[in-house]
């Protein structure tokens, strides 16, 4: 979906009697702020980053926010120039999407009560009942392994590191490593090759992970158009999915799986998924098909009513469907922020809905009064 600068924003459509009521969180990309709307739209709350850029985050049941982020002054490596000589391993994650060296919690008043610093985590994260926290690492993959990946593609005359594959690390709440489950040990080389149109940098690049109540680990490789399931023991995938194309955001609905299906160059959709029988036994698209399009980033919710919250990351449009696949809520993203290159983005990675009952926000000031001048100043009130 293309977007103009100079459209409308803020709440665009609301279907009060449809709707899923709570509070939805987002972080706009290039913004130093994520922020907390109400149903109406206004921002009640805010949490300002300094020492970071933040990336994604999620509520937490003690009413803190865990947030993803890397360094404000992080340099990046070139990613449109073929390199000379294959850069070091330090350099080349720079130059990778979704990027980060830093999960932050921050407690609702903004200060910062726990940090894991790993310069090699990205995308996503799972926090545990127990406390323990799992995050994508990426990790240079084995000689042998690296030559038997088929599939991607170089520059001309371009001298390429070694791939990269992706760890699962999880880690209690001291920062230390309890568990490292190896993907790239249980995908195949052959049958799970890069994508034709994927510079051949990576060979997975994990970008969503989600885990149930038995334990079990659904992920997505967005370089393979695989999303897959390992076992609560960690030691094989028990479900593959291929159907998908640079897909975003898999999720845990019941004993089914929902994922941001980003598609081809022009629609995407979202598929709810029967991993039983390969089944794709719900699924949203645009009416005519392209006018729902993100193609990269982007995420979906399963609420509670049974609607989903849908994030068309790239034009920074949510927006709330129900089962009949009636847009019952919609909400522009009006803060406009410049991305690494200096071009004005409106992007958002991911966002997500709390009810009001929610324990994070049992007993918090959601008046969005105390935000008018933000509201006031993006249109919002």
């Amino acid at each position: 979906m293309g977007w103009s600068i100079n459209r409308p924003v803020g709440l665009t459509f609301h279907k009060p009697g449809l709707s899923t009521k709570g509070y939805t969180l987002l972080t706009p990309h290039g913004d130093s702020s994520s922020y907390l709307i109400d149903m109406d739209g206004r921002v009640v709350h805010r949490w300002l980053f300094s020492h970071i850029r933040p990336g994604y985050g999620r509520l937490l049941k003690n009413g803190n926010l865990l947030m993803t982020g890397s360094d404000v002054d992080l340099p990046t490596a070139p990613k449109d120039e073929p390199t000379k000589a294959p850069l070091p391993f330090e350099q080349h994650v720079t130059r990778l999407g979704g990027y980060h060296t830093t999960l932050c919690e921050m407690n609702w008043q903004g200060d910062i009560v726990w940090e894991y610093e790993n310069r090699s985590q990205h995308h996503d994260f799972y926090r545990f009942e127990n406390g323990n926290t799992m995050v994508p690492e990426w990790v240079e993959l084995p000689e042998d392994l690296h030559k038997r990946v088929r599939g991607g593609y170089k520059m001309p005359r371009e001298r390429l590191p070694r791939l990269l594959g992706d760890d699962l690390v999880e880690i209690d709440s001291q920062g230390r490593e309890v568990r490292r489950i190896n993907t790239w040990k249980l995908l195949d080389p052959i049958k799970d090759p890069i994508t034709p149109s994927t510079r051949r940098w990576e060979w997975t690049h994990v970008n969503g992970i989600d885990i149930n109540e038995k334990g079990e680990i659904v992920f997505s490789a967005r370089n393979t158009n695989r999303v897959a399931i390992i076992n609560a023991a960690a030691t094989e995938i028990r479900w593959k999915f291929n159907r998908g194309h640079g897909q975003h955001n898999p999720t845990w609905v019941g004993d089914h799986i929902q994922v941001f299906d980003n598609g081809d160059s022009s629609s995407s959709r979202v598929i709810e998924i029967n991993p039983d029988t390969d089944e794709i036994v719900w699924t949203y698209h645009g009416v005519p098909f392209q006018q729902f399009y993100s193609g990269h980033i982007s995420g979906a919710s399963r609420l509670a009513s049974g609607n989903t919250l849908v994030c068309e990351g790239t034009s920074g449009r949510l927006f709330e469907v129900n089962k009949a696949r009636d847009v019952v809520w919609e909400w522009i993203n009006p803060f406009v922020n410049n991305n690494k290159r200096g071009e004005a983005t409106v992007s958002i990675y991911r966002a997500h809905r709390y009810s009001p009952d929610h324990p994070a926000l049992v007993d918090k000031d959601l008046d969005p009064h105390r935000h008018a001048n933000i509201n006031r100043l993006n249109g919002l009130m």
